[in-house]
């Protein structure tokens, strides 16, 4: 009878708590926070060299305009999506003038599929490559709000209007901390344009791509209008500081910030008791640097004391290198006792060869996480032992039978010499 009463209240325990469950969907949705609408510029080079006929018997413009034709149709709704062109205005020789030729041909927002097709199919290869100023005014585009900002560029060559250089350009984006990535398609590249535009990829974390085929274009492109919409966590721009005194308070966040060569960054985090930090940094080699480095990441007290250390050596395989710590703080019987402030310390020994430029600093992106501590184990040993207590314990008894066993078989065997 007590069996069935208990099975009996833990069924309805159960449904209760489904009920509760099911009683109150809307509440808990409407406590979400409604998310900004990722933005995307396509950024088309329109230049002369974009009337060169190698991509499957047609020219490149023509895979261009079909790839964005495809791409418009395919865009998901919760998508602002814009269009910029460089090189398609500007029909004389004048360096100058030409290499100011960049218009934003549809602007950003809601997408109205007829009026961007009919915007591309009037566009005509006409002037210079102008990839340095296309990419300024694109940010300048996708400026404002909190959602996820991407530009794909597509080029058939390199920048024209040096010496504004797109990989600086690309730095100085990425250094503003905006969260704004640059992911580059190259149509049948050559050595240079293909370093170039990895370049511009790589400094703000995007990707680059070779292009040969109309297929590849329209599927790449489509691509990454569709990551836009992914849900993605906009790192927080911070900037360290010389020392831990000075250093901004940080709490758990993903953050990104920028670190000379030879250069300490300081960041502060408040850990109250019973609570354990955990922290990680990436730091990038967004240009050429020397084959070996190595990133070093430190937890210290105020008074300088080192409490525990992460690092990582790298050898030139990678483009980015990371290491991690973890920080247990101690829980304490007083509810006031008060957090406890950790500096930590990042330092790297990237290196620059001649000639490479070292401002701005390499990208830096550090992720802090202040989390519940270990729980207690319930089953620690009055020794120190852990959970191989029972591993002893088991041996001892084993240990014990095995004793009798053998004492009892020798006396048998004296017992039996003795009567023979």
């Amino acid at each position: 009878m007590i069996r069935r009463q208990r099975l009996a209240a833990g069924v309805c325990a159960l449904l209760a708590a489904l009920t509760a469950g099911l009683a109150f969907p809307t509440a808990a949705a409407a406590d979400e926070t409604e998310q900004a609408a990722p933005k995307v510029e396509l950024v088309l080079d329109v230049s002369g060299s974009m009337r060169t006929r190698d991509i499957d018997g047609g020219t490149r413009m023509a895979a261009a305009k079909q790839a964005f034709d495809d791409v418009l149709d395919a865009t998901p709704q919760d998508v602002e999506l814009g269009i910029r062109t460089l090189g398609a205005n500007y029909h004389g020789n004048d360096r100058q003038e030409g290499c100011k030729d960049t218009a934003q041909l549809y602007p950003v927002g809601p997408l109205n599929r007829t009026d961007a097709k009919t915007a591309v199919a009037t566009l005509v290869p006409t002037g210079w490559t102008p990839i340095g100023p296309a990419l300024l005014k694109a940010a300048d585009d996708l400026d404002g709000g909190d959602g996820t900002r991407r530009i794909v560029l597509i080029s058939d060559g390199e920048d024209t209007c040096q010496p504004l250089d797109p990989c600086e350009v690309a730095r100085e984006i990425a250094a503003k901390g905006i969260g704004l990535t640059i992911d580059t398609l190259g149509l049948v590249p050559d050595a240079k344009t293909r370093d170039q535009l990895s370049c511009i990829a790589d400094a703000t974390g995007g990707t680059y791509t070779s292009v040969q085929h109309k297929e590849e274009l329209t599927d790449r492109v489509g691509q990454l209008v569709h990551r836009a919409a992914d849900p993605v966590v906009t790192p927080v721009a911070t900037s360290g500081a010389e020392r831990c005194e000075k250093a901004p308070t940080l709490k758990s966040g993903l953050y990104t910030d920028r670190v000379e060569f030879g250069q300490q960054r300081w960041y502060r985090v408040d850990v109250d008791p019973g609570k354990e930090l955990r922290a990680s940094v990436s730091v990038a080699d967004d240009r050429a640097v020397n084959p070996s480095y190595g990133v070093l990441l430190r937890a210290v007290t105020l008074k300088g004391r080192e409490i525990v250390r992460g690092e990582a050596a790298g050898t030139g395989r990678t483009d980015a290198i990371s290491t991690g710590l973890r920080y247990p703080k101690a829980a304490s019987d007083d509810d006031s006792a008060p957090a406890e402030t950790v500096c930590l310390e990042v330092t790297h020994s990237f290196s620059a060869p001649a000639g490479v430029k070292s401002t701005p600093g390499l990208p830096l992106e550090l992720t802090v996480d202040v989390v519940d501590g270990p729980a207690k184990a319930h089953d620690v040993a009055a020794f120190g032992l852990g959970r191989g207590w029972w591993l002893l314990g088991t041996l001892v008894v084993i240990g014990f039978v095995a004793g009798l066993l053998w004492g009892w078989l020798s006396r048998w065997r004296v017992a039996i010499w003795r009567t023979n």
